[in-house]
């Protein structure tokens, strides 16, 4: 697990941006027998109330969900912001989404690898804040009875003997090393970890999966060189087409409608700080940014850059990169549509603000983590238009990312 996981602990009401507000809800259907159970009057009749059983796509997972309020608040969230569920009945009755939040539990060759969506704004705290290159512990402990695995990854398994998968330990460390390669800027690693994810999606559509050692071995030692950091500074940067596509990306979620009012103000704040009001040029937006881009983003991530590479380490590693896709490549195109969108906000809000902090940066990150990363029809959309449109391709990403 990465080292902040040791440290990280629920912060209750003290939190800023409570995940009891603005997200469904969905109870699992053992932990909906259980409420059915209860015979306290005020709970019982509140269960009966706000807790309705899925009818339109059930399973034991997502066996019923709570009706929120129309403010987007739990109703079973009091006055102080806590949990009247677990304060009347113990965590024991919390459901599997409300007793595993933010923490997601991967298994990777019988090892259960634990860490943290950075939607939840203390476990944002943690990881993001850490100027030093994330690591990663090996630890020996007892696993919680109620465990909820989300992806299993068996590389030694014999189905894997001429898959890609079969050498995921190595491509997920080279991509990680890559992300931390602090001699290159931020943008330049993310260019060359498609590189090199456009390698690996050429040599399994072409068969030749037992290259892929070959591969990472090669990558591993390129990183490094002079010539390749030449390369990657001289890839052209297209601003107005960046702002362009990044832009259409933002607004494709928002016809599907947005419920955290952290997320509107933020996006507000990027529409204002760049000048894209209703009547403005993508030119002179474009300009905006630019100068937004240089005055106020550039300072901050000399500085702070960590915290954007913290993101994307944390993002491979818990979404078990590149493997979080059916294709190699289309893993990046995700990972560089995330890291693009959050960028976009972060020169925009540093405009509106005239400077950027880290609170703002964390507050950007984990809204637009509690909006987007969890919001799996609105990213499989993204892959479709991206496909669609001929986006999917490393140019169009190098577009998309670098400035």
């Amino acid at each position: 697990m990465p080292q902040y996981m040791a440290k990280f602990r629920c912060i209750g009401n003290e939190c800023e941006d409570s995940c009891c507000v603005g997200w469904r809800v969905t109870i699992d259907e053992e932990t909906y027998k259980k409420y059915r159970r209860v015979k306290e009057p005020e709970l019982a009749g509140m269960f009966a109330k706000h807790v309705g059983r899925n009818r339109s796509q059930p399973s034991p997972a997502e066996h019923a969900r709570v009706r929120m309020k129309k403010d987007g608040r739990c109703p079973f969230l009091t006055g102080e912001s806590l949990c009247l569920i677990q304060l009347r009945l113990g965590e024991e009755y919390l459901s599997n989404t409300c007793y595993t939040y933010p923490r997601t539990v991967n298994e990777v060759n019988g090892v259960l690898e634990r860490s943290a969506t950075m939607s939840c704004p203390e476990a944002a705290r943690l990881a993001l804040l850490n100027p030093e290159p994330m690591e990663f512990d090996l630890v020996e402990e007892m696993v919680p009875e109620r465990t909820q695995i989300k992806t299993k990854v068996d590389s030694r398994a014999l189905a894997a003997a001429n898959r890609p998968v079969r050498y995921f330990w190595e491509i997920r460390e080279l991509a990680v090393d890559i992300l931390q390669n602090r001699a290159l800027p931020l943008d330049d690693r993310m260019v060359l970890l498609g590189m090199f994810c456009r390698r690996l999606g050429e040599a399994v559509e072409g068969g030749q999966v037992q290259e892929i050692p070959g591969i990472v071995d090669e990558y591993r030692r390129v990183q490094n060189d002079k010539a390749t950091a030449e390369m990657l500074a001289g890839v052209p940067t297209q601003v107005e087409l960046q702002v362009k596509l990044a832009k259409e990306l933002a607004d494709e979620r928002f016809a599907e409608g947005i419920s955290s009012a952290r997320y509107l103000e933020n996006f507000a704040w990027f529409l204002a700080g760049v000048g894209c009001v209703k009547g403005a040029s993508f030119e002179d937006v474009a300009v905006r940014y630019r100068s937004a881009y240089e005055d106020y983003f550039v300072p901050f991530v000399r500085e702070h850059g960590y915290i954007l590479e913290n993101y994307l380490v944390n993002y491979v590693f818990r979404s078990l990169f590149p493997f979080d896709q059916k294709d190699i490549f289309d893993a990046f195109v995700m990972l560089a549509v995330h890291y693009a969108m959050i960028k976009l906000q972060l020169v925009g809000v540093g405009a509106f603000h005239k400077g950027l902090t880290q609170k703002l940066a964390l507050r950007v990150i984990q809204a637009f983590a509690k909006t987007v990363e969890h919001n799996t029809a609105y990213l499989t959309r993204i892959i479709e238009l991206l496909t669609a449109g001929g986006y999917n391709t490393l140019p169009w990403m190098a577009i998309l990312m670098k400035n």
